[in-house]
């Protein structure tokens, strides 16, 4: 009987050294997503828009540093960069809150926030690690009516980046 029960503790412990060795490495293991006012992907997860793999994972789209793309240049979430997919847009002033989760927090470098390819907001981190909810007041004073913000996290240590888009109209 103990024979068995080594053996198996021995067989789990192999299973899961194999599954860890096998894990891709490099990936950044920050993950985080604009909740309100709602980001597309935020629409998705709610199931507010019929998304693609979005849905199930709205805090995971990553990509290369630099890019200004909803998609985060990630063909699995391409539907993110399509303005004509049904979006929600929110009512926001022209100071609008943006409110973050963060799923798994990450060293992070600065926090952007861009309309029309130009900077709006910049908020610089220097390393620290965000908590798993936070916001930023972000002046859109120079804006007005219905605009998509692209808003960049920019993680500290490795060359990528996650994107969001929230749409809004600017009163």
């Amino acid at each position: 009987m103990m024979n068995r029960k080594l053996r198996s503790l021995a067989a789990t412990a192999a299973s899961a050294v194999l599954i860890f060795t096998l894990m891709p490495a490099g990936t950044a293991n920050a993950h985080g997503y604009v909740s309100n006012p709602a980001s597309r992907q935020a629409q998705c997860a709610a199931g507010v828009v019929q998304c693609g793999g979005i849905q199930w994972e709205p805090q995971s789209v990553e990509g290369p540093k630099g890019l200004m793309s909803c998609s985060g240049g990630n063909a699995r979430f391409s539907e993110l960069d399509d303005d004509n997919y049904g979006w929600q847009v929110a009512d926001v002033g022209t100071n609008a809150t943006f409110d973050w989760i963060i799923t798994a927090n990450h060293s992070t470098a600065t926090w952007e926030y861009f309309i029309n390819g130009n900077l709006v907001a910049s908020f610089n981190d220097h390393g620290a690690q965000p908590p798993s909810r936070f916001s930023h007041n972000v002046d859109l004073s120079g804006y007005s009516g219905r605009q998509t913000v692209l808003a960049r996290w920019n993680v500290a240590d490795t060359a990528n980046a996650f994107y969001v888009c929230i749409d809004v109209n600017i009163r």
